[in-house]
Parts: structure tokens; sequence; C-alpha cells
């Protein structure tokens, strides 16, 4: 059968590049890449992507001239769209093409979906300088500005010593990871990095690129066998990287793009002036929720999110989750009420195979944003939260090997504490690295909760 392609009657024509992506996957192909194609002003705004840790979307998509189809699964059936707004896909490697990309005035837009370990932040949210990977980077751009990195910070710091050099004047960046303010985040560690590597570049930074921030909320797992053959039907030709996704979708921006921007209001997004708000909202109870369940659901048994939920032990936990959520979000109640009915529906939708497995990827980086911070909450209320224990006390049991197999980029720490001995020794030194250490009470509820998530 024909492959997916631009020469096949009625597919998009190519937009010029004018957004260079890094980090291609299905998420951002389900959201961003999504709104771009839905904007009225798409025909002016081609998206150039590069993979991440792996060239597979390159290889897939490549031969695609970018194309690829959005599958939309609903509770009674589903949708099928050719999606256009990538028009050149790159492996991770091919430095020089993103640093052609970068010198184009005419570029506007660098976004990323690289995971919050991709950031490579220190405590202090700026650039760890002790990683072997970015030393090595920093090295490499202090003697040659076009040399090729590996990380992403210092990609974004040798494509902006490439638009200096060119004068191709401003730009913005704008992550779509799941961390807080993130344009705020990454702004501190790209100028950080840029000050290892060249002085002079971080008040050019600060003079001519902007740090915008952004949340999006939409789930979208991984592609399977019979995803591809349902696009074969529906559409008549092989897709190598179609995307699975479900109806809802939210993509929340704000911050300035002084080169300009597509029109993504008008494709459902919200600009506003503060994203914190909705960011927190969907950090703590989507992502904070989802943690729990990917951990705990897989020493469970259960192999995707809706056999989780549908668990009533899992469901019970989620639900003292999102109550200890609640207490400090500073939302109206009836507003997070409708949120998590929500996320109920979404979580059962059982033609959305979110598996628990993917999920647990880089736990690491998740908890420090996604659950930690409530539990601090709670314990400076004088409460002991139930909900977050039962999120840390799964992470130490798939720490130690029970579930969904370890996959985290930055483990190293946490893998050691969890295995420093029996559960009373390991179950405090995963709290220490965590920075909920010397807590006995909180201690104590973790525990328990080793029993209750192993109980029938």
């Amino acid at each position: 059968m024909t492959r997916l392609s631009r020469s096949l009657p009625s597919m998009p024509a190519a937009a010029p590049v004018r957004i260079v992506h890094l980090g291609v996957g299905n998420f951002y192909r389900a959201h961003a890449a999504w709104y771009t194609h839905h904007a009225p002003d798409a025909a002016d705004w081609g998206i150039a992507a590069f993979t991440g840790r792996r060239p597979d979307a390159a290889r897939a998509l490549a031969p695609q001239d970018g194309l690829y189809t959005l599958i939309t699964k609903g509770a009674e059936g589903d949708s099928t769209e050719v999606i256009g707004s990538i028009v050149a896909v790159h492996s991770s490697d091919e430095h020089e093409a993103y640093l052609g990309y970068l010198e184009n005035p005419a570029v506007a837009v660098v976004s990323l979906t690289v995971t919050e370990a991709g950031y490579r932040r220190g405590a202090d949210g700026t650039i760890d300088l002790d990683d072997e990977a970015v030393a090595a980077d920093v090295a490499a751009l202090t003697t040659d500005p076009r040399a090729a990195v590996t990380t992403a910070p210092m990609k974004l710091v040798a494509g902006l010593l490439a638009r200096r050099a060119a004068g191709s004047g401003a730009i913005t960046i704008m992550p779509c990871d799941n961390l807080p303010d993130n344009g705020a985040a990454v702004g501190a560690v790209v100028l950080s990095a840029a000050q290892a590597v060249d002085a002079s570049l971080a008040p050019w930074i600060e003079e001519h690129v902007e740090f915008a921030s952004s949340m999006v909320d939409r789930i979208t797992p991984a592609t399977t066998d019979a995803d591809r053959d349902l696009v074969r039907e529906a559409i008549g030709a092989d897709d190598a990287s179609p995307v699975p996704t479900e109806p809802f979708s939210e993509w929340v921006i704000s911050g300035d793009f002084p080169a300009g921007r597509p029109q993504w209001e008008a494709a459902g997004a919200q600009l506003v002036d503060d994203v914190e708000p909705h960011e927190r909202r969907k950090l703590w109870l989507l992502n904070g929720s989802h943690t729990l369940l990917a951990y705990a659901g897989s020493i469970r048994s259960h192999e995707t999110i809706d056999a989780a939920i549908a668990d009533p032990a899992c469901r019970g936990w989620v639900e003292l989750w999102w109550q200890e959520a609640e207490r400090h979000l500073g939302l109206p109640h009836e507003e997070i009420q409708a949120y998590t009915d929500a996320l109920l529906d979404r979580y059962a939708n059982a033609r959305v195979r979110h598996l628990t497995a993917q999920i647990a990827y880089d736990g690491s980086q998740k908890l420090p944003v996604r659950t930690v911070p409530v539990v601090q909450a709670e314990r400076a209320a004088g409460n002991v939260p139930t909900g977050g224990a039962t999120t840390l006390a799964a992470w130490v049991l798939h720490l130690r090997g029970e579930g969904a197999p370890v996959k985290d980029a930055t483990v190293e720490k946490a893998l050691a504490a969890a295995t420093s001995g029996d559960l009373p020794v390991a179950v405090p030194a995963v709290l220490d690295l965590l920075g909920l250490g010397g807590d006995e009470e909180l201690t104590a509820a973790v525990l328990a909760q080793v029993d209750a998530i192993h109980a029938p």
C-alpha cells in the first residue's frame, strides 16, 4: 500500500519553517502540532522537528514528509485526521541543519518536549555543570561555537550563539514539559548555561530571547500496531507513526512572541497573563494522580490507567490525593470537582490505552514537582497525607523492582537509597532524598501504605 506523503491527493501543502521543535514525540504531535495545524494562518507556520534520544520518529516521519494521522479515541468510536504542520523531521544529531534553522530570521519560536529530566537542572534551578554530558557540551562550545552538542540546554545555547552571529533578531523559547513555571525555569537553565560557555551571550539573551510558559493537558498513549492497522483502513495509506489520543485537549500559554506566532487561540488555546494556576491544577490533579496510578497500579498488576482506576483501592487513593491537593490549590471547590469528575471519565476511557509503565518513566524528576509539594503543604498544615504517602510507597517499591520496570535518566541516587536495606531503612532514605526526611509520622504512613498496596 502507498505510504502517506504530501504527493497524495488532498494532503496539506508544506508551510515555510517558522517553528523549531526539540524532542518530537506523540505528546507534542497530539497538542502543539495539532493546534498549529488548526490555526487559521497554518499555511505560514511550518515546524521543523528534531528527535530526542532516539531517532525513531525521524525514521518514521521523514519519508512521510512529516505527515501523520491523529487518532482521536472517543468513548464511542475513533476519528482520524492527517496533520500537516510538521514539514521537516530530523534526528537529534543533524546539528548543522538545526543551526541553519536558528540562523533564519523567519524562525520565531523554539519549542521543547524533552521531559523534566532533559533540562539537566541542578538543585538551585540552574544548569547542572557537574552532569558529565553538560560538562562535555560546555567544553565543546567553548572551543567551537558550532560544535555538535547532545543536551537540550546546550542545544538551545548553540542555536542562540548561531542566531546572534547571524544577526537574526528576537525569538521565543517555549517549553511544553511538566515543569512549574516552565518558561522561567528554562530561562534560568539557558542563561546559566550561556554564562558557562560565553559570558557575553547572557546579556544578548536577556535582550533578544523571550521564555514563554505553557501548560498542556491531553492524554497520549504509545502507538500500537492496531493503531497503524486502523489508520490504513481509514485513510487508505500506510502511516508508520500515527498518534492515538483522547478527545479532551487543553493548552494554556503565557508570554511574549516578538517575532510572531500562529493564531493558536483561534484553534482553542488559551492566552493568559499567568499560566501558574492552570499549571498547578494540572500538575497536582492529573499528573500527580497519574503518577500514583502508574506505580501503585502496576504493582497491583494493572497495565493501563483504565484498569487501575477501576480498582476500588486505587480509585480511593486517587480521591484521597485529590482532597489533599485541593486544600492547597486555592481554587473554588466547584472548579476542582468539575475537573476531577472529568478526569475520572477520561481515565475510565478504555479506548485510550494509556500504559502505567509509560507513565512511570523518569519518576526521579516527576515526584519533586507532582507529589512532594502537596505532601510538604499537608505536613505543614499538620496533616498526614495518605494519598501522597501511597505515591511515595509505590515509588519505593517500584525502585525495588516491583511493578513497572525502572526507566529513569536520573535515578541513580534514588535507586541506591531504595535498595539500601529493608523497607524500614529504605523508606527514610528515599524520603530524605526528596526533602521529606526526619518525619517519623510520614515515614510510618508510607510504610503502612506499602502494606496497603500489597493487600488484595
